[in-house]
């Protein structure tokens, strides 16, 4: 029974190094220079560990942006407002926006390495639905908190536009630069231009 214990805190000790490692590796360097060896690597763990545990390194990918997913929708409906419940819909909405921007800014290596894995994520349905779940939930609190606060506007496509601008090119390279203020900025600014219309 301690055994089998130790394993499995060793296993949770394993699995965060990597995610750690990988994060770590996808802010400092291009995607295309964050190998599984060089995850496993600045881990301290094998390379095998890290493919068995994630499969592959779309596998991986998916896995650190779901686990960034999942921490901010624990906030959103979990947390404290204005993010979480007890605020007003225009406020949940802009403090919502400027934090889906601090996780894609954070994360940016990890958003282009996700874009190169498009292709294989076609191929894998579980990883398809993963990516989707994520984009679904977003999606859903977007513009349930537009149709709350105007329900006379169509929330369902201005949250798909809002949502949007985070994957265009410009975009991404203004991340790549730092600049993941000012778009939270612009974006609260469209947003809430949309609820005064």
């Amino acid at each position: 029974m301690t055994e089998v214990r130790r394993e499995r805190a060793d296993a949770a000790r394993n699995r965060r190094a990597i995610l750690e490692a990988a994060e770590r590796l996808l802010a400092e360097y291009p995607p295309e220079q964050v190998s599984m060896e060089r995850i496993a690597a600045a881990a301290g763990v094998g390379k095998g560990t890290v493919f068995h545990r994630f499969g592959s390194r779309a596998g991986l990918m998916r896995e650190l942006m779901v686990e960034r997913a999942h921490a901010l929708r624990e906030a959103v409906t979990d947390g404290p407002p204005p993010l979480g419940p007890g605020a007003a819909p225009r406020d949940r909405l802009s403090a919502f926006l400027d934090a889906v921007v601090e996780v894609v800014g954070r994360n940016k290596g990890l958003l282009a390495a996700l874009g190169e894995t498009a292709t294989a994520a076609r191929d894998s349905d579980e990883d398809a639905r993963e990516q989707h779940s994520v984009y679904r939930f977003w999606h859903g609190h977007i513009s349930g908190l537009i149709a709350e606060e105007r329900p006379d506007l169509d929330a369902e496509l201005l949250a798909h536009i809002l949502l949007g601008a985070l994957r265009s090119g410009p975009i991404v390279h203004l991340l790549g630069q730092g600049e993941a203020r000012r778009l939270a900025e612009s974006l609260r600014l469209l947003a809430t231009g949309a609820l005064e219309a």
